[in-house]
């Protein structure tokens, strides 16, 4: 009789043994095929998340450096007196900022130069213990009260964020400032003298899209009269040194294009930016666009510095990839104890069943026959296996899938909150990069993953099926049939 029909009459005969491996090996299926549907919907999300999100690289001062400079130049005075450090400002000059953003996989830019100001003709949000409003004679004076000839300067009340464009801004983009009335400042007002105010600081003055006001640096030498172009809604609470500094109340932030801020500082910062931010378009092209950046000659690296920033990715993608993480555990696992578990059914299948292999031994039926037969049952109940796996794990891998990603959601929101809570947010200067509380809260968190079950998985998991159906049948084949038919026939009782 045909080894083939042999297995098929004796799963009929053992009905209730089939069903306990059907059930065992669909179990298997369903657990390896959601494994993989969860790995490939994972990462697929987060390749979408990196090519949408793209990463951050800021040229800017390589503060280190200078500071490393300057340490070495006290050692080496020639008095050996050392010299006290002193903070230095290294512009960018704007021309060497624009020759990167031409290199490739740079989306966008934006640049930076940030100061402060004093308000002419209107009134800045006052803060509770505000000094800047002390006695004028007292700012005026040199030490000891007596008259100076150094420029007279007044406490800042303003915060001067010069940009190149607002809607990449840093704030903006995190969604902590967003525009509620008139227009954003874009690279066609460079040059211009715009400005955008917050709407708390407009409604104080009753100011709209289209009056003017006049801003004066902070020795009170240059004046610029700006017409308000846009007015804009912003959430940040501020740090707690904005109680004592106008300046740092974030109501009292004005955006301008850069030149306006160059303005205010004075001739030294025309044509100069404090950093330059650039957009890759590709998260995983960053270090690309560093290489090649690092061949540009128009910028003095042994000055300035890239530092990559894709926080905002990371944060997105970090439980995405501990669910596919998991998911990979799983398939392993699964695999493992699959086999395992259908060898030893197997095993005990065929110790029981000797008797039948010693007669079929003994009529002269080959062994490699009686393997193909075992093999033939377990494979049979493979592939129905398989069917009920494709059919099913589309809706197990989406309920599991997107409960572990909620899971881990919780678990990174719960992290992002300790880290925000070490110690107060925001830093003196202006609201550029780094300043502000945490630019990574707003960020949107991938809730679902979408779980399509494709024929590569399919694949990948029928072949784990057949691996598995292999070993739980070679193997405990192997125990059985070293024996000769006499040994097997007379050992049975």
């Amino acid at each position: 009789m045909n080894f083939i029909k042999r297995a098929l009459l004796s799963m009929k005969a053992r009905k209730g043994r089939t069903i306990l491996q059907l059930f065992i090996f669909t179990i298997v299926c369903v657990l390896i095929l959601s494994g993989f549907t969860i790995q490939s919907a994972a990462n697929k999300a987060s390749e979408l998340a990196r090519q949408e999100l793209g990463g951050d690289v800021t040229l800017s001062v390589d503060r280190e450096k200078q500071m490393e400079a300057q340490q070495k130049e006290s050692s080496s005075s020639s008095d050996g007196t050392p010299e006290r450090r002193t903070f230095q400002s290294t512009p960018v000059a704007v021309l060497a900022a624009k020759k990167l953003a031409e290199l490739d996989h740079v989306a966008g830019y934006n640049l930076y130069s940030n100061t402060q100001a004093l308000a002419s003709g209107f009134e800045p949000i006052a803060s509770s213990s505000d000094t800047s409003q002390s006695d004028e004679s007292s700012t005026q004076q040199g030490p000891g009260g007596n008259d100076s000839n150094r420029p007279k300067m007044v406490q800042a009340d303003l915060s001067v964020s010069g940009i190149l464009d607002s809607e990449t801004a840093t704030k903006f983009k995190a969604g902590t400032d967003k525009l509620v009335s008139g227009k954003a400042i874009t690279a066609s007002d460079v040059g211009k003298n715009v400005v955008m105010i917050e709407k708390t600081l407009a409604e104080e003055n009753d100011l709209k899209v289209g009056d003017t006001i006049k801003i004066q640096s902070s020795d009170e030498s240059t004046t610029v009269t700006l017409t308000i172009k846009g007015i804009y809604e912003t959430t940040d609470s501020g740090s707690d040194a904005a109680a004592n500094f106008s300046f740092l109340n974030p109501y009292n932030t004005i955006y301008v294009p850069y030149t306006v801020a160059n303005t205010i500082k004075g001739n030294d910062a025309k044509d100069t930016v404090d950093s330059a931010i650039y957009f890759m378009d590709d998260a995983a092209n960053i270090s690309a666009f560093e290489k090649a950046a690092k061949k540009v000659n128009a910028v003095d690296w042994d000055t300035f510095k890239l530092d990559a920033n894709d926080a905002t990715y990371q944060q997105m993608i970090g439980p995405i990839n501990n669910v596919a993480a998991f998911s990979k555990n799983v398939v392993y696992i699964v695999s493992i104890a699959g086999a395992l578990i259908l060898g030893l059914l197997v095993m005990m299948q065929i110790r029981e069943r000797k008797y039948e292999m010693g007669v079929l031994l003994a009529i002269g039926e080959k062994r490699s026959k009686l393997v193909g037969q075992f093999l033939v049952e377990i494979l049979v109940v493979a592939i129905l296996s398989f069917g009920i796996a494709a059919v099913s794990s589309h809706y197990v891998a989406q309920v599991v899938g997107n409960q572990l990603l909620t899971q881990q959601n919780e678990t990174a929101s719960e992290s992002a909150s300790t880290t925000n809570q070490r110690g107060p947010g925001g830093n003196f200067g202006g609201p550029g990069p780094g300043f502000g509380s945490s630019l990574t809260a707003n960020t949107a968190e991938i809730k679902a993953l979408d779980i399509q079950v494709s024929l590569e998985d399919m694949l990948k998991m029928g072949g784990i099926g057949v691996g598995i159906a292999f070993i739980s049948v070679l193997l405990p084949s192997i125990l059985v049939l070293r024996m000769n038919p006499k040994t097997i026939l007379t050992k049975q009782e």
